[in-house]
């Protein structure tokens, strides 16, 4: 179940479910009790930090830029924008004019935007980068638009791909992870979202010294003021 109704308000989950007997990244459950007269069940988790829909924090690239901890809780929920890019071609650059173009000039400072395509594969697998991928890329010219544009956070669909080439990718996290705008990856349950304005939440895990974080982020459409 991905979509919940609570009130006047519609809550849609847009984290990618894990399995720790089928994930291919690092995901180890040890579950034990630890004694005495009542059931006392703990877990032991080994996890890599950039597990499943996960945040992204600026310390990923470099030691000298902020953790998961550092950044303030702001960083990691306000106002979104789903912006799906309809008008290119297969294994296009997006281009700031692309931008705004798709977004419809819908995009303010401290926003969450959300970049798709209609050419979805499953993001870090086998298929990267091979003739079934038609995703479009990232580069340096549209991170310097969204730093420009001050958002706090780019997400990304499955019809985006962030793996094209070392260029494009280190550029686009340096440009933005130097100004503290944080990477949502790993997005799922897009096509139940109705609206593409909506509150959004994807909080971490507020641990010191950690790069990124494994998040259940979740959309909640009807909140009035992050509705338009």
């Amino acid at each position: 179940m991905s979509v919940y109704q609570i009130g006047k308000l519609r809550i849609i989950d847009l984290s990618k479910s894990l399995d720790p007997a089928t994930e291919t990244r690092r995901c180890k459950l040890f579950r034990f009790n630890t004694g005495g007269r009542i059931p006392d069940y703990h877990t032991h988790m080994d996890l890599m930090s950039h597990l499943g829909t996960h945040v992204e924090c600026p310390y990923h690239h470099n030691d000298d830029w902020p953790d998961v901890q550092s950044l303030p809780l702001s960083s990691f929920l306000g106002r979104a924008i789903y912006v799906r890019i309809t008008h290119l071609q297969p294994n296009s650059h997006i281009l700031p004019a692309d931008m705004e173009k798709a977004s419809g000039g819908r995009i303010r400072k401290d926003d969450i935007v959300i970049i798709d395509s209609p050419y979805c594969i499953e993001p870090f697998t086998e298929k990267t980068n091979t003739a079934e991928d038609k995703r479009l890329f990232i580069c340096r010219e549209v991170a310097e638009w969204f730093a420009e544009k001050e958002v706090k956070c780019v997400g990304f669909g499955d019809g985006v791909s962030i793996e094209n080439s070392n260029e494009d990718v280190s550029a686009f996290h340096d440009v933005l992870m130097a100004r503290n705008i944080v990477f949502l990856e790993v997005l799922k349950n897009l096509d139940k979202l109705e609206r593409d304005i909506f509150f959004m939440s994807y909080s971490p895990l507020p641990i010191k010294g950690l790069d990124s974080s494994p998040v259940r982020a979740y959309a909640i459409e009807g909140i009035e003021e992050f509705s338009s």
